[in-house]
């Protein structure tokens, strides 16, 4: 089988390190049956692990070359396409594995453990296309940039609390669980990476989420000035009458905060 080489414009680097792959492995605790998306597989160094012991992977992969050398796998269903146009509540994790409820003779969809190396590139895309998908997801086990997982962690008044700090913790519980050089992939990034656990909350908090997301966007657009200046300006403009403190900085707000505003601005139904 011929060589693949990586492609810059998919931000491609191949996890090689085997003491890595076998930690990130334990870290996701894949069990027989669970419904599993692994997104960019690549050249399967995580894929054949998970498929061990999982019986079944479905594996979402762009290249097309890549993608041809998946099908060949007899245990893998292979959706050849860019992960931002896959919508995750139409796989069928019913086919991977049913559960029955003996009391109600009830079957209920499982929902999606999904896994991957995700390209540096576009991951903030690609966890914001997911946060879209949250419903049918149990959790997710991604690595990435560390410094993107440091931001996704954040506490509030720290530097790296930010944007994606709030839109992320509003809806899921997170733990930094892997740090990962670059010599574990080939070729090396430039970067170091780390391995994030992300655990929908069960009972998140009902928001309306594009104006959530329209707010969080304003607050952290200049994020060296007071709120004042720009979420003041905002929450005027939708004639707000409630109290909110804007002579803080967005990175001082914690998410309670901002969800306690949304709420005021727009009780949820």
């Amino acid at each position: 089988m011929t060589q693949h080489i990586a492609r810059k414009r998919f931000g491609q680097h191949f996890l090689s390190d085997g003491g890595i792959i076998d930690a990130i492995v334990r870290a996701i605790d894949p069990k027989p049956g669970d419904p599993m998306v692994e997104i960019g597989p690549g050249l399967a160094a995580l894929t054949q692990p998970l498929v061990e012991r999982l019986g079944h992977l479905t594996v979402i992969e762009l290249d097309r070359d890549l993608a041809k050398r998946l099908r060949s796998h007899s245990q893998l269903t292979v959706i050849e396409s860019d992960v931002l146009n896959v919508d995750f509540s139409l796989i069928d994790s019913a086919s991977i594995a049913i559960k029955n409820i003996a009391n109600a003779g009830a079957v209920v969809r499982p929902k999606l453990r999904v896994v991957g190396n995700l390209p540096y590139n576009i991951s903030t895309p690609i966890l914001f296309h997911l946060l879209d998908h949250v419903g049918c997801i149990e959790d997710q086990h991604f690595m990435l940039q560390k410094e993107v997982i440091d931001r996704m962690v954040a506490q509030p008044d720290t530097s790296d609390f930010s944007r994606l700090s709030v839109m992320l913790q509003w809806r899921y519980a997170m733990e930094d669980v892997l740090f990962v050089p670059p010599e574990s992939f080939e070729p090396p990034p430039r970067v170091d990476s780390a391995v994030v656990r992300m655990v929908p909350l069960a009972e998140p908090p009902a928001i309306d989420q594009a104006l959530f997301s329209e707010m969080v966007q304003v607050a952290f657009s200049q994020r060296r000035k007071l709120l004042r200046h720009t979420l003041g300006r905002w929450l005027e403009d939708k004639n707000f009458s409630g109290t909110f403190d804007t002579q803080r900085r967005a990175q001082e707000v914690p998410v309670q905060d901002y969800l306690n505003l949304v709420q005021q601005l727009r009780p949820a139904v």
